[in-house]
């Protein structure tokens, strides 16, 4: 063991790991695609492959997922889409890109947080679980009408 290190000097290791073949260049490309190509086109688009031509680190194609009528844009935009890769860079690491028509990774969806009971739901709850004589039952029965209680309430259809 040599001591502590810094987060800097490890993230390379680590990254190199998760991200296998596609390398560090891929990674930086995911993190960073907002800030490369804007936030409008980000939310429409997804880098998805980088491919370097056997033995170079430069002159990429680059694979970016793209639906319907936003394909038609990245074409017109493709020559600023490289400029601005390639600067972010600090070298020619991409020369081309090659649009595939498929749906983008899907978002995390937000995390609904359970709204709080009122005094007559908790009331509620406990006389409707006041007639089971185990405890650990009544318990799990009260946690559960809880959770069901606590949902967001859904609109009808």
């Amino acid at each position: 063991m040599t001591g502590p290190r810094r987060i800097g000097q490890s993230v390379p290791e680590v990254a190199g790991k998760v991200l296998g073949k596609r390398g560090l260049a891929f990674g930086a490309l995911i993190t960073d695609w907002p800030s490369i190509v804007g936030h409008q086109l980000s939310l429409r688009t997804a880098p998805d492959k980088l491919s370097f031509p056997r033995g170079k680190r430069e002159e990429a194609t680059l694979h970016i997922r793209a639906m319907g009528a936003i394909a038609l844009e990245l074409q017109h935009l493709e020559p600023q889409i490289i400029e601005r890769i390639n600067s972010f860079f600090g070298y020619r690491a991409v020369a081309k890109i090659k649009l595939i028509h498929a749906a983008l990774p899907s978002a995390p969806s937000p995390v609904v947080r359970p709204r709080a009971l009122t005094m007559d739901e908790e009331t509620g709850i406990t006389a409707a679980t006041a007639t089971v004589e185990d405890e650990e039952l009544r318990a799990t029965l009260e946690r559960f009408g809880r959770s069901l209680m606590a949902r967001p309430k859904r609109a009808a259809r």
